[in-house]
């Protein structure tokens, strides 16, 4: 799209909805030359081409279970490409990839023991890479540019112990929109010039929340039954004992994301009122690798749901909570562990509120959105097939029980 005159020009059509592009990808000019073409429901095609002029070729291949994202090009050499991979390794690295040998370039530029890394960042005007940015039990950042780290650490001077997202830049990359946020606070925008070395403040988000009556989120971690080390996160209301609490269990939807720290209004809201809160990443979210994401395969219910319990568990044994006032609270898949809580382990909960939760698996895959067709058959590797799977989810659909 012209942007002054509006007019536009179609560079490509998305013709089979059987096989769809789910992705565009274009170079440094603006040359639309790579795709992701989603083949069979589980299936992902990397295309490539060397210029507009050419047809697109299949590259490179991945199961579901494996992944190969792309970000963008490389800015000297027009067929490599800086891409997110988990190919023959657990977690997602930083790699260079060339589209014309379909294959990585030397070893990952950067990597992670403990989670995934998938944001890698940029100077557009100085072509260089500046850094990644991942989440451990909260954003990470790791500077490959010295100009860009030495700009970020004056931020981190001037505005303190909160979390910095470049929001925007212009593209003499001189001034930043900044935005500010913690667990405590949705922050402020604010303008940096680099020329100047001058921090302007704009706004705060949400001036009427008093960070100082807000309830801290901190990390902790447990063993579940079988041995995984699960995540999450406790908040705790202020000036009360952390022992003999009542607790909301917080498990998250999706459930293929994962909770993070940052401010939570419905958390704060509830420790507010008294209520201790535990968000917990159970096995099937993503983030911590692709072992971890595999476990809760066809566990809805099972394991999934262990790794919840466990968790009630582990805050009853450290004295947190009090086992006659914990209450399990969850929207969509957390609907969903909300009413398998309450049917599978009932004596753990004094109440249960389900905000669109599933209850019957029958008939949340046999209804399926159109947009969600294109995956039905990775839905079916990861939560269950109505026929072949019938008796494993009937026994998980607390509707039944």
């Amino acid at each position: 799209i012209n942007i002054n005159t509006g007019v536009l020009e179609q560079l490509a059509e998305n013709t089979n909805p059987l096989e769809p592009i789910v992705q565009w990808i274009t170079d440094h000019e603006g040359r639309l030359r790579a795709a992701i073409r989603m083949i069979g429901g589980v299936n992902e095609q990397l295309l490539y081409r060397a210029s507009e002029a050419d047809d697109f070729r299949v590259i490179h291949t991945t199961n579901f279970r494996e992944s190969l994202s792309p970000l963008f090009f490389d800015f000297e050499q027009p067929h490599l490409i800086y891409a997110a991979s988990n190919l023959e390794r657990d977690k997602m690295a930083i790699v260079r990839f060339d589209l014309e040998q379909a294959k990585e370039v030397g070893e990952p530029l950067f990597s992670d023991t403990e989670v995934d890394v998938t944001n890698l960042h940029y100077s557009r005007k100085r072509k260089v890479l500046t850094g990644v940015s991942y989440t451990t039990w909260k954003r990470q950042v790791h500077f490959f540019d010295e100009a860009a780290e030495k700009r970020y650490n004056r931020w981190k001077a001037d505005l303190g112990n909160y979390e910095i997202i470049v929001v925007s830049v212009d593209k003499a990359e001189e001034k930043f929109l900044l935005r500010t946020y913690s667990d405590r606070s949705l922050g402020a925008y604010y303008i940096y010039d680099d020329t100047t070395g001058k921090l302007d403040f704009l706004r705060e988000v949400s001036p009427w929340i008093r960070e100082e009556d807000m309830a801290p989120m901190r990390p902790v971690a447990y063993q579940s039954r079988d041995g995984w080390t699960i995540h999450g996160y406790l908040t705790l209301p202020l000036n009360k004992a952390a022992e003999a609490l009542p607790i909301i269990i917080n498990p998250h939807g999706g459930p293929w994301v994962r909770d993070s720290w940052g401010y939570n209004p419905e958390v704060q809201l509830l420790a507010s009122c008294g209520y201790g809160v535990l968000q917990i990443n159970f096995r099937s979210s993503t983030g911590y690798g692709r072992a971890f994401w595999e476990a809760g395969f066809k566990e809805w219910g099972r394991n999934m749901q262990h790794d919840i319990t466990d968790g009630v568990q582990w805050l009853i044994q450290e004295g947190i909570a009090d086992p006659k006032r914990i209450a399990i609270y969850g929207g969509s898949y957390g609907g969903y562990a909300t009413l398998a809580g309450i049917t599978f382990t009932p004596e753990l909960y004094a109440c249960a509120i389900d905000y669109v939760g599933v209850s019957n698996l029958f008939t949340f895959m046999n209804t399926i959105p159109p947009y969600w067709k294109p995956y039905l058959d990775m839905l079916y590797t990861m939560v269950g097939h109505p026929e072949e799977d019938e008796e494993q989810m009937r026994a998980a659909s607390p509707v039944f029980h």
